[in-house]
């Protein structure tokens, strides 16, 4: 039996529907306004339940509050997708203990505080020599051992690089050996048999060298990048064991050509 009922009904005492017996089915398409109610089974409402005073909600839909969500000493957990908070969201400790905690990516437009307690943020400067810091951990810059910084009573007032000189090593048994001018400054060439020393890379105003030790018999060559006085290219010895200094400097790198102003020290022994 169903009993559909038109109109506003005001209910006043639950006798009223108990005496009605309802059994089956019951459809209400005006207002109904009660002063109490008790379900002891599952209430199901396709459209909008509108509540001024709700404090237990439980939904598997979607929650529109107007006035917005307090949460007590329970805590809000959100067990999987996206939460949004727009407008103004405030975190307090009253709600969080002594701190939030996110397990994921946290995106705002923008912060607010004094992120004394962030890391990897760009809010100062420290510099650091040969790994040691001098200066307020922020941000690192590293200068090598070489380097000297000189503190003043209001921070860093001088920094001395020293110049270093890196050595690249090379085995050259092929034809062609090419010098990698932007790895080293100082280059060491262990020669067999008949090779080509040219360059790749470099910036002009640089100084290089390049030490030749001749392993077994050896001819060594340059290419035209390399500019020798009067035009001419040194003639090294060939023997085992022998030993050569190339001194030169970077005069012109680019599409027209590279050039190299060098000087020959030649038989070490």
């Amino acid at each position: 039996m169903a009993i559909k009922i038109s109109g506003t009904t005001v209910i006043n005492d639950s006798r009223n529907i108990e005496n009605i017996g309802i059994a089956t089915a019951t459809t209400f398409s005006g207002n109904i306004t009660g002063v109490a109610a008790t379900f002891s089974g599952n209430v199901s409402i396709a459209g909008t339940l509108t509540y001024e005073d709700v404090t237990n909600v439980d939904s598997v839909g979607l929650i529109t509050a107007r006035t917005g969500v307090r949460v007590d000493a329970g805590g809000l957990v959100v067990t999987a997708g996206v939460s949004t908070f727009s407008g103004i969201t405030t975190f307090t400790t009253s709600v969080f203990g002594t701190q939030a905690s996110f397990s994921g990516v946290v995106t705002a437009t923008s912060f607010s505080g004094s992120g004394a307690n962030l890391t990897g943020v760009s809010a100062g400067l420290e510099l650091k020599q040969a790994g040691s810091s001098v200066g307020t951990a922020i941000t690192q810059v590293n200068f090598a051992s070489g380097a000297t910084l000189t503190t003043a009573s209001a921070g860093i007032s001088t920094i001395t690089i020293a110049a270093g000189i890196t050595t690249a090593g090379y085995t050259a048994s092929g034809i062609v050996t090419t010098l990698l001018l932007s790895s080293a400054q100082d280059h060491k060439v262990t020669a067999t048999g008949i090779t080509t020393i040219t360059v790749s890379g470099g910036t002009e105003g640089e100084s290089h060298t390049v030490r030749i030790v001749n392993s077994g018999i050896a001819t060594v060559g340059f290419s035209t990048f390399f500019l020798f006085p009067s035009g001419s290219a040194p003639s090294l010895p060939t023997t085992s064991g022998a030993i050569h200094l190339v001194s030169f400097t970077v005069h012109r790198v680019g599409t027209a050509g590279t050039q190299l102003l060098a000087g020959a020290s030649l038989n070490f022994s």
